[in-house]
C-alpha cells in the first residue's frame, strides 16, 4: 500500500491544530458515538488493535485524505466487521440490526452468535483500564543492548506482506540511533495485523538526533526516541 497515512515529515500538509485547552471533547455528537461503536465492535473479539490499525491504514488514498478523524474509524469498522464475517455487506447496507438475524421459518429473530461478547455500558470502564498486555515470551538473547549504536532498515515495509502494516515509519528508514533500553518481547505488529500470530520479538527505545531524520531541525540538539522492534533494526 501506499501508506497515506505516514505523514511524519512529509510536507505541504499544513500546520498541526492541536485546539484550544477548552475545545468540547467531541467537536460533533456522532463522533461519541463513533467511538463508541468502534469500542463495542472491538470487544467482540473478531480482530486485535494491530488489525484495526491496518483497517484505517488501507483506506483508499483519497478517502483517507478527505475523511475526518471519526470518519477513518467508522469506515475502518465496517471493513472488519464484513472481512471478519460478523455482518455482510448487505446488511450493513440496510442497516440491519447486527444483533441478530433473521430465522425465516418464524419471522422471530435468533440471538446472533456473537451476542454473549456484547460490551455493556456498565462494563466499559472496567475494559478500558484493563486493557490489552502486549509483552509476550521471547525465546532468544535480544540482538542489542543498552548504549549500541544500530540502523532502522530502508526501505520502511512489512517483509512478510507486501505492502502490509509496520510500525516503523518513513522518516526514520535507514536512520542512525542508539539503544536506550530494552522493553523485553512484544507482539510483532506485522504479523499480528495479518493474522499470522503473535511472533513476538524483542522491542526497544532508540534514540535519534534530530538532525539524522530531518534535513533542517529547529534545535539540532534535539532528540526523538521511537519504540522499534527487532525486526526494524541492524548494526550500525
Amino acid at each position: 500500500m501506499t501508506r497515506v497515512h505516514d505523514m511524519g515529515g512529509r510536507f505541504g500538509d499544513g500546520p498541526v491544530d492541536p485546539g484550544a485547552p477548552d475545545d468540547p471533547l467531541y467537536a460533533e455528537a456522532w463522533h461519541a458515538r463513533a467511538l463508541a461503536v468502534t469500542l463495542a465492535s472491538g470487544a467482540l473479539g473478531q480482530w486485535n488493535l494491530d488489525m484495526s490499525r491496518r483497517a484505517r491504514e488501507s483506506l483508499p488514498p483519497k478517502e483517507y485524505a478527505s475523511f475526518s478523524y471519526y470518519e477513518k474509524w467508522v469506515a475502518a469498522v465496517a471493513d472488519l466487521l464484513v472481512e471478519t464475517g460478523v455482518v455482510t455487506r448487505d446488511e450493513l447496507a440496510t442497516a440491519a440490526a447486527d444483533e441478530s438475524v433473521p430465522s425465516g421459518e418464524t419471522g422471530r429473530r435468533e440471538a446472533h452468535p456473537l451476542a454473549a461478547r456484547a460490551l455493556r455500558a456498565e462494563n466499559v470502564a472496567a475494559a478500558l483500564a484493563k486493557g490489552s498486555p502486549v509483552n509476550r515470551r521471547f525465546d532468544g538473547t535480544p540482538a542489542f543492548a543498552a548504549g549500541q549504536a544500530v540502523r532502522t532498515v530502508r526501505p520502511a515495509a512489512n517483509r512478510m506482506v507486501d505492502g502490509g502494516h509496520t510500525r516503523l515509519p518513513i522518516y526514520a528508514a535507514g536512520a542512525t540511533g542508539r539503544v536506550l533500553r530494552c522493553h523485553g518481547a512484544h507482539v510483532f505488529p506485522d504479523a499480528h495485523a495479518h493474522g499470522l500470530g503473535e511472533a513476538p520479538e524483542p522491542l526497544y527505545t532508540v534514540v535519534f538526533p534530530a538532525g539524522e531524520l530531518w534535513a533542517h531541525p529547529e534545535n539540532p540538539r534535539d532528540e526523538v526516541t521511537l519504540d522499534l522492534w527487532q525486526s526494524y533494526l541492524e548494526p550500525a
